[in-house]
């Protein structure tokens, strides 16, 4: 049976072609297996079609297994997405063995001893020494998650760089740093300390940040509830919530930052019509907003997708607070370890007392990596170690690529010859006409005769496409056989025809053999009389 012009191999077809490994039926637990090892998740918002659609295709199979149409019916409305996903066009295509590289790390980094929980805010004195967790969300929305990612924690100094985003977005970069600076201090984050200008040295210290709450609130009108609609946003709606037992605590504790606030005001250093008191509440209640590890990834990965939340496809700052909130992170983010750790690491980050260090590498992913023993800056010990090793196995670090540097992995690039040789993306190469694909495939020595599991090659694909100078270069160039059957015992040509691709006709006729003669027929006396042993004359 030939198929159908409509159909003449969908993405759909393709897809199931790749997961269904020869088989006619895929179960429905292999092809979320094999979603998650692409680094998509069943919970994506991106694929609530489809999982719905998965869930009630499964209510009217008995066995739990899609065949190609019902395949076909669950993923189309997500179509582009998972075809990327499997064609490994994601940022990191080999995502299973690198998260085994951070797996690696992780557990490396908990053998760690040392640092001490911070106590000065008893809220945080609670937490247990032994929690270590490391999310990451890439720009593609891919996830993966070790340790103890589901238990919330408060921001703390986390938030500095978000407040600082929401306010260039909100009011652009002139206007905030009217009021702000952009050097590091070389001081520590929460001294009393003003630049030459009078004014905060950055807004990752305690002064600049509480300067930066007064911008969003007197300024902007943000209240707690509209400051957390945007963590919410930041976070693809994941986990975002508030600790009120943190909030009164830091309040209670605060001296020291009643006492930075009064020096802002004696300084004049607030908007015209700040309320002193009430930014300081709002300070602490920004402090005190709670996450996970893996919601605060995908924040981070919002500012490495250049404000672009990665699994909801939504604008959330705009690119001017991106690239400003990272410059600093990058130069201030880090206490007065800023210098050793850009040193060292190369990327923008920020670390909080409450263990965490929000880790940002510009267009691959957000990191958030959570451990609540600080050393003696108040970086959080088992964190750090994450990250230098991080950038001592990959080449994530600013300057990684210059020429002549040492090779290190770059989880960007796919390993090995699996795609290239894969039917999958040669047959897509096909159905879209796309010439330069097939040559660099051809070049890298595939085999460009493969067929998918209906026997199909990627002449039968462009023929039947009518895509003529695909079909040229397959014949002319890589010199594949130009009469290959199908399943059905359709040719190249039988395609062409079918669909009325003269200009592909004309161009197979010419690599087709010509008709043979039929054999000859049997000399009827030979048959009927056979020579005698002793008499050869007639056969020699």
């Amino acid at each position: 049976m030939r198929r159908k012009a409509g159909i003449l191999p969908s993405l759909e077809d393709l897809l199931f072609y790749t997961i269904a490994e020869g088989q006619e039926r895929i179960p429905a637990h292999k092809f979320t297996t094999a979603l998650k090892a692409t680094g998509l998740r069943t919970g994506d918002p991106r694929l609530k079609e489809c999982m719905e659609m998965l869930k009630v295709i499964m209510k009217t199979t008995s066995d739990g297994a899609l065949d190609r149409h019902l395949f076909k019916k669950c993923v189309q409305s997500n179509i582009v997405l998972l075809t990327q996903a499997f064609r490994k066009k994601f940022v990191i295509p080999d995502f299973q063995p690198f998260c085994a590289h951070i797996d690696e790390l992780y557990h490396n980094a908990k053998k760690i001893p040392g640092g001490q929980v911070a106590d000065y805010i008893p809220q945080l004195a609670r937490f247990s020494p032994d929690l270590w967790a490391v999310s990451l969300c890439t720009v593609d929305g891919q996830r993966h998650t070790v340790g103890d990612t589901k238990v919330p924690f408060c921001l703390q100094s986390c938030v500095k760089p978000l407040k600082y985003a929401i306010a260039v977005h909100d009011h652009g970069t002139d206007y905030v740093h009217r009021f702000i600076g952009k050097e590091p201090s070389g001081l520590r984050f929460n001294k009393l300390f003003l630049n030459e200008d009078d004014k905060p040295h950055n807004p990752m210290v305690n002064a600049g940040a509480i300067v930066c709450t007064s911008l969003i609130k007197v300024r902007a009108h943000h209240t707690h509830t509209s400051v957390m609609d945007f963590m919410n946003k930041l976070a693809g709606n994941e986990y975002v919530g508030f600790s009120n037992a943190t909030f009164q605590s830091e309040r209670e504790s605060g001296d020291r930052n009643f006492a930075i606030g009064y020096y802002l005001k004696e300084k004049k250093c607030f908007p015209e019509g700040t309320d002193m008191t009430s930014i300081l509440d709002f300070y602490f209640q920004l402090c005190s907003i709670e996450v996970t590890c893996e919601s605060a990834s995908v924040m981070a990965a919002t500012l490495a997708n250049g404000g672009f939340c990665p699994i909801t496809g939504e604008r959330v700052l705009s690119p001017e607070a991106v690239r400003n909130t990272l410059s600093l992170m990058h130069s201030c983010g880090m206490y007065d370890f800023s210098g050793q750790f850009a040193f060292h690491v190369g990327l923008p980050a920020k670390s909080g007392v409450s263990g965490g260090i929000l880790l940002v590498v510009p267009n691959v992913m957000g990191v958030m990596c959570w451990s609540p023993p600080l050393d003696k800056l108040g970086n959080s010990v088992r964190g750090i170690r994450f990250c230098t090793d991080l950038l001592s196995l990959c080449n994530f670090h600013n300057y990684d690529n210059l020429k002549h540097f040492a090779k290190k992995l770059d989880p960007r690039r796919e390993g090995g010859d699996q795609r290239v040789k894969s039917v999958i993306n040669l047959l897509f190469a096909a159905y879209t006409g796309d010439v330069s694909a097939l040559r660099r495939f051809a070049l890298s020595s595939m085999d460009m005769e493969q067929r998918d599991y209906d026997s199909r090659t990627a002449l039968h694909v462009a023929a039947a496409e009518g895509h003529a100078e695909v079909v040229r270069f397959l014949l002319e160039a890589c010199k594949v056989n130009a009469v290959p059957k199908d399943r059905w015992g359709n040719t190249p040509m039988d395609e062409a025809v079918h669909f009325g691709h003269h200009d592909v006709v004309t161009i197979l006729q010419d690599y087709h053999p010509p008709p043979q003669p039929p054999p000859p027929l049997t000399p009827p006396l030979l048959a009927l009389n056979p020579p005698s042993g002793n008499n050869l004359d007639g056969l020699l």
